[in-house]
């Protein structure tokens, strides 16, 4: 079976040199933000913090799939999944996270997932 198309898109976004990275609420607004924009129906969010000046990681579980986050503010990271199927697009997420979050750097990387190709 070759499927024609990938059910699902998935991100890998990381950003650099980014801000309010130890602060839970805030990190909530940016998820449910983002899966909004994307079109997403948020399910739950679950986010735990390690403290002051530490870091913040969780997922908002969504009926499409996910957003995951996991933030290092001693060095100003954050490593984000976006991954989702349907009608929703990943792709919206982006510039909402970049304004949340304002890092210098961004890199996103794709990948489509369950698109079966056919290795000769």
């Amino acid at each position: 079976m070759n499927t024609p198309f990938a059910p699902g898109m998935h991100l890998l976004i990381d950003l650099w040199g980014a801000s309010h990275l130890d602060e839970i609420d805030y990190v909530e607004r940016a998820l449910k933000q983002a899966a909004t924009a994307c079109g997403a129906t948020i399910l739950s969010v679950h986010l735990h913090s390690f403290g002051k000046n530490s870091g913040v990681t969780g997922v908002a579980i969504l009926a499409e799939s996910h957003i995951s986050i996991h933030t290092w503010p001693e060095i100003d990271y954050v490593a984000l999944d976006v991954f989702l199927c349907g009608n929703s697009d990943p792709h919206r997420a982006v510039p909402v996270l970049h304004e949340f979050f304002k890092p210098k750097k961004m890199k996103v990387t794709e990948a489509a997932r369950g698109k079966e190709i056919q290795i000769i």
